[in-house]
Protein backbone atom coordinates (compact mmCIF):
# COMPACT_ATOMS: atom_id res chain seq x y z
CA UNK A 1 0.00 0.00 0.00
CA UNK A 2 1.48 3.12 -1.23
CA UNK A 3 1.60 6.60 1.24
CA UNK A 4 0.00 9.55 0.15
CA UNK A 5 1.87 12.04 -1.43
CA UNK A 6 2.70 15.11 0.83
CA UNK A 7 0.02 18.18 0.50
CA UNK A 8 2.28 20.73 -1.60
CA UNK A 9 2.43 24.59 -0.22
CA UNK A 10 2.34 26.46 -3.30
CA UNK A 11 1.10 29.83 -3.30
CA UNK A 12 -2.79 30.15 -3.70
CA UNK A 13 -5.27 32.84 -4.52
CA UNK A 14 -5.89 34.44 -1.01
CA UNK A 15 -9.81 34.40 -1.51
CA UNK A 16 -12.42 33.76 1.12
CA UNK A 17 -13.01 30.04 1.62
CA UNK A 18 -16.68 28.37 2.47
CA UNK A 19 -18.42 29.29 5.69
CA UNK A 20 -20.33 25.91 5.10
CA UNK A 21 -17.64 23.87 4.45
CA UNK A 22 -17.75 20.23 5.85
CA UNK A 23 -15.79 18.81 8.50
CA UNK A 24 -13.19 21.75 9.16
CA UNK A 25 -10.86 21.52 11.88
CA UNK A 26 -8.06 23.56 13.37
CA UNK A 27 -4.38 23.31 11.18
CA UNK A 28 -1.19 22.29 12.82
CA UNK A 29 -0.18 25.39 11.83
CA UNK A 30 -2.87 26.75 14.25
CA UNK A 31 -2.21 25.30 17.07
CA UNK A 32 1.13 25.37 16.57
CA UNK A 33 0.22 28.94 16.50
CA UNK A 34 -1.57 28.90 19.97
CA UNK A 35 1.30 27.20 22.05
CA UNK A 36 2.93 30.47 21.74
CA UNK A 37 0.48 32.11 23.64
CA UNK A 38 0.80 29.69 26.48
CA UNK A 39 4.57 31.23 27.45
CA UNK A 40 2.71 35.19 27.15
CA UNK A 41 -0.47 33.60 29.52
CA UNK A 42 2.19 32.25 31.81
CA UNK A 43 4.38 35.44 31.84
CA UNK A 44 1.19 37.49 32.50
CA UNK A 45 0.06 35.05 35.69
CA UNK A 46 3.43 34.60 37.04
CA UNK A 47 3.62 38.18 36.88
CA UNK A 48 0.10 38.95 38.89
CA UNK A 49 0.99 36.13 41.18
CA UNK A 50 4.16 38.41 42.01
CA UNK A 51 2.49 41.23 42.54
CA UNK A 52 0.10 40.08 44.88
CA UNK A 53 2.28 38.94 47.19
CA UNK A 54 4.54 41.68 46.84
CA UNK A 55 1.72 43.95 48.53
CA UNK A 56 0.84 45.52 44.95
CA UNK A 57 -2.69 44.36 44.55
CA UNK A 58 -4.01 47.36 42.96
CA UNK A 59 -0.99 48.40 40.31
CA UNK A 60 -0.76 44.16 39.38
CA UNK A 61 -4.80 44.27 38.59
CA UNK A 62 -4.19 46.97 36.12
CA UNK A 63 -1.16 45.99 34.47
CA UNK A 64 -3.02 42.27 34.46
CA UNK A 65 -6.14 43.55 32.51
CA UNK A 66 -3.60 45.60 29.93
CA UNK A 67 -1.48 42.37 28.99
CA UNK A 68 -3.95 40.04 29.09
CA UNK A 69 -6.19 42.44 26.69
CA UNK A 70 -2.58 42.37 24.38
CA UNK A 71 -2.28 39.01 24.56
CA UNK A 72 -5.89 37.83 23.84
CA UNK A 73 -6.37 40.12 21.05
CA UNK A 74 -3.39 39.59 19.29
CA UNK A 75 -4.73 36.00 18.96
CA UNK A 76 -8.27 36.94 17.91
CA UNK A 77 -7.37 38.82 15.61
CA UNK A 78 -5.19 36.20 13.42
CA UNK A 79 -8.17 33.10 14.41
CA UNK A 80 -10.72 35.04 12.86
CA UNK A 81 -8.41 36.04 9.84
CA UNK A 82 -7.34 32.51 9.71
CA UNK A 83 -11.39 31.09 9.75
CA UNK A 84 -12.14 33.46 6.71
CA UNK A 85 -9.22 33.17 4.39
CA UNK A 86 -6.48 30.63 5.38
CA UNK A 87 -4.95 29.02 2.47
CA UNK A 88 -1.96 27.13 4.23
CA UNK A 89 0.21 28.07 1.49
CA UNK A 90 4.26 28.78 2.22
CA UNK A 91 3.80 32.62 2.45
CA UNK A 92 0.60 32.18 4.63
CA UNK A 93 2.80 30.04 6.61
CA UNK A 94 6.10 32.48 6.52
CA UNK A 95 3.55 35.07 7.64
CA UNK A 96 1.91 33.63 10.83
CA UNK A 97 5.76 32.69 11.80
CA UNK A 98 6.49 36.32 12.06
CA UNK A 99 3.38 36.67 14.26
CA UNK A 100 4.56 33.91 16.50
CA UNK A 101 7.78 35.76 16.89
CA UNK A 102 6.01 38.60 17.91
CA UNK A 103 3.72 37.06 20.48
CA UNK A 104 7.11 35.64 22.20
CA UNK A 105 8.24 39.69 22.00
CA UNK A 106 5.34 40.34 23.69
CA UNK A 107 5.78 37.91 26.75
CA UNK A 108 9.43 39.31 26.98
CA UNK A 109 7.63 42.53 27.62
CA UNK A 110 4.97 41.40 30.10
CA UNK A 111 7.47 42.10 33.82
CA UNK A 112 8.29 45.82 32.27
CA UNK A 113 4.55 46.70 32.27
CA UNK A 114 3.95 45.60 35.61
CA UNK A 115 7.06 46.89 37.26
CA UNK A 116 6.34 50.90 35.49
CA UNK A 117 2.56 50.54 36.29
CA UNK A 118 3.66 49.87 40.00
CA UNK A 119 6.08 52.71 39.49
CA UNK A 120 3.67 54.80 38.02
CA UNK A 121 4.12 55.06 34.53
CA UNK A 122 3.23 53.02 31.59
CA UNK A 123 6.08 51.25 29.77
CA UNK A 124 4.84 49.59 26.77
CA UNK A 125 7.71 49.87 24.67
CA UNK A 126 8.62 45.75 24.33
CA UNK A 127 4.85 44.80 24.03
CA UNK A 128 4.49 47.52 21.31
CA UNK A 129 7.75 46.26 19.68
CA UNK A 130 6.02 42.61 19.37
CA UNK A 131 2.90 43.77 18.11
CA UNK A 132 4.61 45.90 15.44
CA UNK A 133 6.02 42.34 14.37
CA UNK A 134 2.75 40.86 14.60
CA UNK A 135 0.96 43.51 12.34
CA UNK A 136 3.63 43.91 9.47
CA UNK A 137 2.70 39.71 9.66
CA UNK A 138 -1.31 40.68 9.70
CA UNK A 139 -0.78 43.35 7.46
CA UNK A 140 0.61 41.45 4.86
CA UNK A 141 -1.90 39.06 5.15
CA UNK A 142 -4.95 41.34 5.20
CA UNK A 143 -3.09 43.20 1.55
CA UNK A 144 -3.22 39.75 0.02
CA UNK A 145 -7.06 39.50 0.62
CA UNK A 146 -7.42 42.93 -1.06
CA UNK A 147 -5.65 42.52 -3.94
CA UNK A 148 -6.89 39.07 -4.93
CA UNK A 149 -10.25 38.54 -3.13
CA UNK A 150 -12.40 41.11 -5.07
CA UNK A 151 -15.44 40.20 -2.91
CA UNK A 152 -14.33 41.00 0.00
CA UNK A 153 -11.68 43.48 -0.88
CA UNK A 154 -13.52 46.70 1.26
CA UNK A 155 -13.71 44.34 4.15
CA UNK A 156 -9.96 44.06 3.97
CA UNK A 157 -9.10 47.38 3.55
CA UNK A 158 -11.42 48.44 6.36
CA UNK A 159 -9.59 45.87 8.71
CA UNK A 160 -6.14 46.72 7.39
CA UNK A 161 -6.84 50.72 7.87
CA UNK A 162 -8.33 49.90 11.44
CA UNK A 163 -4.69 47.93 12.56
CA UNK A 164 -2.39 50.38 10.88
CA UNK A 165 -4.07 53.54 12.91
CA UNK A 166 -4.32 51.70 16.07
CA UNK A 167 -0.60 50.49 15.79
CA UNK A 168 0.84 53.74 15.38
CA UNK A 169 -1.13 55.47 17.98
CA UNK A 170 0.33 52.37 20.62
CA UNK A 171 3.95 53.42 18.70
CA UNK A 172 3.52 57.21 19.57
CA UNK A 173 1.92 55.95 23.51
CA UNK A 174 4.78 53.79 23.77
CA UNK A 175 7.39 56.22 22.78
CA UNK A 176 6.17 58.73 25.39
CA UNK A 177 6.18 56.85 28.95
CA UNK A 178 3.34 59.21 30.57
CA UNK A 179 2.45 58.98 33.89
CA UNK A 180 -0.05 56.08 34.27
CA UNK A 181 -3.62 58.11 34.50
CA UNK A 182 -2.46 59.97 31.34
CA UNK A 183 -1.93 56.93 29.55
CA UNK A 184 -4.95 55.13 30.03
CA UNK A 185 -6.88 58.40 28.90
CA UNK A 186 -4.68 58.24 25.70
CA UNK A 187 -5.62 54.27 25.15
CA UNK A 188 -9.15 54.93 25.31
CA UNK A 189 -9.16 55.94 21.68
CA UNK A 190 -6.96 53.13 20.51
CA UNK A 191 -8.97 50.28 22.18
CA UNK A 192 -12.20 51.99 20.25
CA UNK A 193 -10.13 51.88 16.95
CA UNK A 194 -9.25 48.16 17.78
CA UNK A 195 -12.59 47.02 18.63
CA UNK A 196 -14.93 48.92 16.30
CA UNK A 197 -12.52 48.48 13.25
CA UNK A 198 -13.89 44.78 12.63
CA UNK A 199 -17.55 45.43 13.62
CA UNK A 200 -17.47 48.66 10.95
CA UNK A 201 -16.06 46.06 8.31
CA UNK A 202 -18.49 43.27 9.25
CA UNK A 203 -21.29 45.36 9.80
CA UNK A 204 -21.12 47.84 6.68
CA UNK A 205 -19.06 45.40 3.65
CA UNK A 206 -21.14 42.07 4.45
CA UNK A 207 -19.88 39.40 6.91
CA UNK A 208 -16.47 37.89 5.91
CA UNK A 209 -16.41 33.84 5.61
CA UNK A 210 -15.31 32.67 8.97
CA UNK A 211 -16.46 29.26 9.41
CA UNK A 212 -18.93 29.08 12.84
CA UNK A 213 -17.18 25.26 13.88
CA UNK A 214 -14.13 26.31 12.92
CA UNK A 215 -14.32 29.27 14.86
CA UNK A 216 -15.44 28.00 17.73
CA UNK A 217 -13.26 24.92 17.81
CA UNK A 218 -9.73 27.75 17.84
CA UNK A 219 -11.42 29.27 20.82
CA UNK A 220 -11.98 25.77 22.50
CA UNK A 221 -7.91 25.50 21.54
CA UNK A 222 -6.89 28.56 23.24
CA UNK A 223 -8.82 27.39 26.17
CA UNK A 224 -7.25 24.07 26.66
CA UNK A 225 -3.85 26.01 26.17
CA UNK A 226 -4.84 28.46 29.10
CA UNK A 227 -5.41 25.66 31.33
CA UNK A 228 -2.35 23.92 30.49
CA UNK A 229 -0.65 27.08 31.74
CA UNK A 230 -3.17 26.73 35.09
CA UNK A 231 -1.48 23.64 35.60
CA UNK A 232 1.43 24.02 34.92
CA UNK A 233 2.22 27.14 36.68
CA UNK A 234 0.59 25.83 39.92
CA UNK A 235 2.76 22.08 39.62
CA UNK A 236 5.68 24.31 39.29
CA UNK A 237 4.90 26.97 42.11
CA UNK A 238 4.07 23.54 44.14
CA UNK A 239 7.14 21.65 43.07
CA UNK A 240 9.64 24.70 44.16
CA UNK A 241 7.50 24.70 47.32
CA UNK A 242 7.74 21.12 47.93
CA UNK A 243 11.76 21.14 46.89
CA UNK A 244 12.46 24.22 49.41
CA UNK A 245 10.04 22.69 52.73
CA UNK A 246 9.20 18.74 51.51
CA UNK A 247 5.77 17.29 51.21
CA UNK A 248 2.78 18.46 53.38
CA UNK A 249 -0.32 18.18 53.50
CA UNK A 250 -0.96 21.64 52.11
CA UNK A 251 1.07 21.30 49.55
CA UNK A 252 -0.85 18.12 48.24
CA UNK A 253 -3.58 19.84 48.71
CA UNK A 254 -3.12 22.84 46.58
CA UNK A 255 -1.65 20.52 43.65
CA UNK A 256 -4.85 18.34 43.72
CA UNK A 257 -7.17 21.08 43.96
CA UNK A 258 -5.51 22.68 41.03
CA UNK A 259 -5.88 20.00 39.21
CA UNK A 260 -9.63 19.41 39.94
CA UNK A 261 -10.11 23.12 39.37
CA UNK A 262 -8.96 23.01 36.02
CA UNK A 263 -11.20 20.07 34.94
CA UNK A 264 -14.25 21.88 36.85
CA UNK A 265 -13.51 24.77 34.55
CA UNK A 266 -12.59 22.85 31.44
CA UNK A 267 -16.02 21.06 31.69
CA UNK A 268 -18.24 24.51 32.36
CA UNK A 269 -16.70 25.96 29.55
CA UNK A 270 -17.20 23.21 27.30
CA UNK A 271 -20.59 23.73 28.15
CA UNK A 272 -21.40 26.24 25.45
CA UNK A 273 -22.66 24.68 22.31
CA UNK A 274 -20.79 27.62 20.07
CA UNK A 275 -20.41 26.30 16.99
CA UNK A 276 -23.75 25.18 16.37
CA UNK A 277 -25.56 28.27 17.73
CA UNK A 278 -22.90 30.69 15.79
CA UNK A 279 -24.09 28.70 12.58
CA UNK A 280 -27.63 29.60 13.35
CA UNK A 281 -27.19 33.20 14.53
CA UNK A 282 -23.69 34.57 13.11
CA UNK A 283 -24.75 38.46 14.33
CA UNK A 284 -23.27 37.23 17.88
CA UNK A 285 -20.44 36.67 16.89
CA UNK A 286 -18.77 39.44 17.69
CA UNK A 287 -20.43 39.78 21.65
CA UNK A 288 -19.28 35.60 22.05
CA UNK A 289 -15.67 35.97 20.44
CA UNK A 290 -14.84 39.60 22.61
CA UNK A 291 -16.51 38.12 25.71
CA UNK A 292 -14.07 35.28 25.79
CA UNK A 293 -11.71 37.60 26.44
CA UNK A 294 -12.86 37.66 29.97
CA UNK A 295 -13.08 34.00 29.96
CA UNK A 296 -9.13 34.01 28.77
CA UNK A 297 -8.26 36.31 31.27
CA UNK A 298 -9.79 35.02 34.09
CA UNK A 299 -8.54 31.53 33.42
CA UNK A 300 -5.02 33.11 33.90
CA UNK A 301 -5.81 34.66 37.27
CA UNK A 302 -6.99 31.23 38.04
CA UNK A 303 -3.30 30.15 37.66
CA UNK A 304 -1.80 33.45 39.92
CA UNK A 305 -4.25 32.32 42.67
CA UNK A 306 -3.45 29.34 43.35
CA UNK A 307 0.01 30.16 42.46
CA UNK A 308 -0.51 32.52 45.68
CA UNK A 309 -2.50 29.41 47.62
CA UNK A 310 0.80 27.49 47.23
CA UNK A 311 3.33 30.52 48.00
CA UNK A 312 1.18 31.09 51.41
CA UNK A 313 2.33 27.39 51.81
CA UNK A 314 5.64 28.98 53.27
CA UNK A 315 4.19 31.42 55.43
CA UNK A 316 4.02 35.41 54.29
CA UNK A 317 1.86 38.02 55.32
CA UNK A 318 -0.95 37.65 53.28
CA UNK A 319 -3.81 36.82 55.30
CA UNK A 320 -5.89 33.52 54.42
CA UNK A 321 -8.92 35.50 53.09
CA UNK A 322 -7.24 37.38 51.22
CA UNK A 323 -5.40 33.98 49.32
CA UNK A 324 -8.59 32.63 49.41
CA UNK A 325 -10.32 35.46 47.21
CA UNK A 326 -7.23 35.24 44.86
CA UNK A 327 -8.98 32.17 43.51
CA UNK A 328 -12.30 32.53 44.37
CA UNK A 329 -12.54 35.62 42.72
CA UNK A 330 -11.18 34.92 39.18
CA UNK A 331 -13.40 31.18 39.76
CA UNK A 332 -16.68 33.39 39.73
CA UNK A 333 -15.56 35.98 37.45
CA UNK A 334 -15.47 33.15 34.48
CA UNK A 335 -18.44 31.64 35.72
CA UNK A 336 -20.37 34.70 35.28
CA UNK A 337 -18.58 35.27 32.01
CA UNK A 338 -19.73 31.21 30.73
CA UNK A 339 -23.01 32.71 32.02
CA UNK A 340 -23.66 36.11 30.45
CA UNK A 341 -21.81 33.97 26.98
CA UNK A 342 -24.02 31.53 26.78
CA UNK A 343 -27.62 33.52 27.58
CA UNK A 344 -26.30 35.50 24.93
CA UNK A 345 -25.37 33.17 22.71
CA UNK A 346 -28.75 31.19 22.93
CA UNK A 347 -30.74 34.41 23.00
CA UNK A 348 -32.44 33.56 26.33
CA UNK A 349 -31.86 33.70 30.05
CA UNK A 350 -32.87 30.63 32.03
CA UNK A 351 -34.01 30.70 35.34
CA UNK A 352 -32.45 27.08 36.56
CA UNK A 353 -29.31 28.43 35.17
CA UNK A 354 -29.29 31.23 37.06
CA UNK A 355 -29.76 29.54 40.20
CA UNK A 356 -26.67 27.39 39.53
CA UNK A 357 -25.23 30.25 39.03
CA UNK A 358 -26.18 31.47 42.30
CA UNK A 359 -25.57 28.39 44.12
CA UNK A 360 -21.88 28.76 43.00
CA UNK A 361 -21.25 32.57 43.92
CA UNK A 362 -22.84 31.56 47.33
CA UNK A 363 -20.12 28.95 47.56
CA UNK A 364 -17.33 30.91 46.63
CA UNK A 365 -18.11 33.64 48.91
CA UNK A 366 -18.65 30.86 51.69
CA UNK A 367 -14.92 29.92 50.82
CA UNK A 368 -13.99 33.39 51.77
CA UNK A 369 -15.80 33.72 54.90
CA UNK A 370 -14.27 30.02 55.67
CA UNK A 371 -10.69 31.63 55.28
CA UNK A 372 -11.45 34.28 57.05
CA UNK A 373 -12.97 32.24 60.15
CA UNK A 374 -10.01 30.14 60.63
CA UNK A 375 -10.95 27.15 58.27
CA UNK A 376 -8.25 25.11 57.15
CA UNK A 377 -6.64 25.46 53.81
CA UNK A 378 -8.73 22.21 52.54
CA UNK A 379 -12.27 23.25 53.90
CA UNK A 380 -12.17 26.47 51.86
CA UNK A 381 -10.32 25.20 48.67
CA UNK A 382 -12.98 22.22 48.64
CA UNK A 383 -15.96 24.80 48.32
CA UNK A 384 -13.64 27.20 45.87
CA UNK A 385 -13.54 23.19 43.70
CA UNK A 386 -17.26 22.41 44.47
CA UNK A 387 -18.60 25.70 42.48
CA UNK A 388 -18.01 25.18 38.66
CA UNK A 389 -19.07 20.87 40.06
CA UNK A 390 -22.46 22.69 41.34
CA UNK A 391 -23.11 23.71 37.91
CA UNK A 392 -21.69 20.80 36.08
CA UNK A 393 -23.98 18.34 37.93
CA UNK A 394 -27.21 20.95 37.51
CA UNK A 395 -26.56 21.22 33.96
CA UNK A 396 -26.08 17.22 32.93
CA UNK A 397 -28.10 15.80 35.31
CA UNK A 398 -30.56 13.97 32.89
CA UNK A 399 -34.17 15.50 33.78
CA UNK A 400 -32.40 18.94 32.48
CA UNK A 401 -30.98 17.78 29.31
CA UNK A 402 -31.68 19.67 26.09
Amino acid sequence: MSMPAPLPHRLRPLVGRDPGEPHRAATPLELLYDLTFAIAFGATSAQLAHAVVGGSLGAGLLAFAFTTFAVSWAWINYAWWASAFDTDDWLVRLLTLVQMIGVLVIALGVPDVFASIEAGTLDIRVVVLGYVVIRLGQLALWVRVAVQDAAHRRDAIVSAAALLVAQLGWVALGALELPIAVALVAAVPLYLVELCGPILAEFRFGRSPWHPHHIGERYSCLVLVTLGEVVIGTATTVGATVQDHGWSVDAALVAAAGMALAFGLWWVVFLIPSGEVLARAPRRGFAWGYGHIVVFGSLVAVGAGLDVAALAIEGGSLEPAAVATGVALPVGVLLAAIFVLYSLLVGSFSPFHTLLFVIALVLLVASVGAAAAGAPLAAWLALVVLAPATVIVGVEAPRRHR
